[in-house]
């Protein structure tokens, strides 16, 4: 979440976690993979998005965590949720009710035993089209041949290099204004993890890196603007977008997905 924007600036510090951070690492994000389970399981036509905000919030709760996003940098909510065109940053609201064919991007974070969790996902309510159902796919798929590359040795452009090149051979593209990020005792570390490649030099992977994964991609242009709530993103040309995340650590047997939802009911 809270997708870094590029024009933050650079030099975040990268802080490499030893086991047993990375291992309340995994705690943390645990409980952001049950909420994102749990809002699968209950999206729906008619449901607001302050009841998705409400239900992440009281899991995290009954789960001794701090729900990440609520009040960071001013946010009103506990869960970004955002509709359709929305790329990331979706304020909850009680007037907005999910119809048939939306797909919501829901992104949730805790903090918990000093450190944070991230992921999101993207979900389709009730039946969508055959253009949503892809890009929901292919945008998935992205984020799982980005995770691919989270090897010690690679460099963070592996990463962008693998998202960017699957995106746009299926005919999408990436959102360059907002990237991922390194995450741990803060929510936004560095280094910064875009999904295209950029010129210049880009940080080699080390062991106990932890990385906010998170493709943003869009249906037509990748370009984006903020409407004037001052957090809510979305596409220029009002067409849909998706967003799936995983916060992955750099581990010496390859990559780690802290947020995985494999196992939960």
């Amino acid at each position: 979440m809270f997708a870094s924007a590029s024009a933050t600036p650079a030099g975040k510090a990268i802080t490499l976690k030893s086991r047993d951070e990375i291992e309340i690492m995994a705690e943390a994000n645990r409980i952001v993979a049950e909420v994102l389970s749990i809002l699968q399981r209950t999206v729906e036509p008619g449901i607001t998005t302050y009841d998705l905000d409400r239900i992440a919030e009281e899991h995290c709760q009954k789960r001794n965590a701090v729900p990440a996003f609520k009040g960071y940098r001013g946010f009103p909510g506990s869960l970004c949720v955002s509709v359709n065109e929305e790329v990331v940053h979706g304020i909850p609201s009680r007037k907005r009710k999910l119809r048939k064919g939306d797909i919501v991007s829901v992104d949730f974070g805790t903090f918990y035993k000093g450190y944070y969790g991230d992921s999101a996902i993207t979900i389709a309510v009730g039946r969508i089209d055959a253009l949503k159902q892809k890009l929901l796919r292919v945008t998935e798929e992205s984020l799982t041949k980005a995770i691919e590359q989270v090897q010690i040795g690679n460099r963070v452009v592996d990463i962008a290099a693998a998202v960017q090149d699957h995106v746009e051979r299926n005919g999408f593209s990436v959102v360059r204004q907002f990237v991922g990020h390194g995450i741990g005792t803060e929510l936004h570390e560095g280094p910064e993890i875009p999904n295209f490649v950029q010129e210049g030099t880009s940080p080699r992977l080390q062991e106990g890196m932890v990385l906010a994964i998170e493709p943003m991609v869009n249906i037509g242009t990748h370009q984006v603007k903020v409407l004037r709530d001052g957090w809510t993103v979305i596409t220029a040309d009002k067409k849909p977008s998706a967003h799936f995340e995983h916060s992955v650590a750099v581990t010496g047997d390859g990559p780690l997905i802290l947020s995985s939802r494999d196992g939960i009911t």
